[in-house]
């Protein structure tokens, strides 16, 4: 049935390529019957007029090709997404397909319907808090041993894993239902624009640093390097083809009332997590210089937050000279 299917249906675009072949090829010649003339007159009208038509024509047949590809690519993407998910099925691995998500939620009333505050707010806590969890099992993996990956003084959260996950939804979502290469391309754009600017931002306001990569070939400055960018192109792609519709599908199941509140809870909660995590690290900074604090909260943070307390949390900070 395949087979028949592939020899008999021609698309309607199909066709209109082979009539463009062979216009290409009647331009051909036509063209050619033209040059005689051009040697005795190259600024005639007619040699001006096909000169100006010929460039119109290579213009809207670059536009079509570009527009073709895209719906192409993104046609076999969606088809190849949805029969990974009915093969899955089978073994009961719950892995949702972007156009199955899709549908659904155009069918729904979800407060975190498309790509809204709710859904981008959610994403980044639960990226958070697995980006951790993650981390702290290939630490255990790799080096046999759990430390400390938080970036935050209260719980297993770290924003950078947080802001990954939102910026890698919100640039690559328009994506989510195209080729991988896409994706992989886009993760690395992101992921390695992010990674940079964090380690600038904190040695900046800090004067210290989480990673450095100085060892590592091909690193820009020790914050990025070739080999980290790979991973976060095969990350963009596990994110947005894998990861990112099944927490769309889970989203979709939270009742409207229940996910607006717990969201905006959340979101009070890493505010104010943020905001003692900077204070945290401010005082720890300013303790290594020898300053004391000048205010009664500051007394509080450096008994709250002790040098032993911020070492356990932040196992891998190293200050500037």
């Amino acid at each position: 049935m395949g087979e028949s299917v592939k020899k008999d249906f021609v698309s309607e675009i199909e066709n209109e390529s082979l009539r463009l072949l062979e216009t290409v090829s009647s331009t051909e010649r036509e063209v050619a019957e033209i040059y005689p003339r051009m040697v005795d007159d190259p600024n005639s009208e007619e040699m001006i007029k096909m000169d100006e038509s010929l460039k119109r024509a290579t213009s809207n047949m670059a536009k079509a090709q570009v527009e073709t590809f895209r719906i192409s690519d993104e046609f076999h993407a969606r088809l190849y997404d949805i029969r990974k998910q009915q093969k899955k099925r089978r073994f009961n691995i719950p892995s949702p397909a972007n156009a199955a998500v899709d549908l659904s939620e155009s069918m729904s009333d979800s407060f975190a319907k498309g790509l809204n505050i709710y859904k981008i707010l959610l994403i980044g806590f639960v990226g958070s808090f697995a980006g951790v969890v993650i981390e702290l099992l290939w630490c255990l993996v790799t080096n046999g041993y759990i430390e400390s990956r938080s970036g935050l003084v209260y719980g297993p959260f770290n924003l950078l894993y947080g802001a990954g996950a939102v910026l890698l939804t919100v640039f690559l979502y328009k994506f989510r239902n195209r080729g991988a290469s896409i994706s992989f391309i886009g993760g690395m754009i992101v992921g390695s624009a992010l990674e940079y600017v964090c380690s600038w931002g904190q040695e900046a306001l800090f004067g210290t640093r989480s990673w450095d990569y100085s060892g590592m070939p091909f690193n820009l400055n020790g914050r990025i390097c070739l080999l980290y960018s790979f991973f976060w192109g095969f990350l963009g792609v596990l994110w947005i083809k894998r990861i990112y519709p099944i927490m769309a599908k889970w989203i979709l199941k939270i009742p409207n009332k229940i996910g607006k509140i717990v969201t905006w809870a959340l979101l009070v909660f890493f505010i104010f997590n943020a905001f003692m995590t900077l204070a945290a690290l401010t005082r720890w900074v300013r303790r290594t210089d020898g300053i004391e604090p000048k205010s009664a909260f500051g007394e509080f943070i450096d008994e709250r937050f002790t040098d032993e307390r911020m070492e356990r949390i932040f196992a891998n900070m190293e200050f500037s000279e």
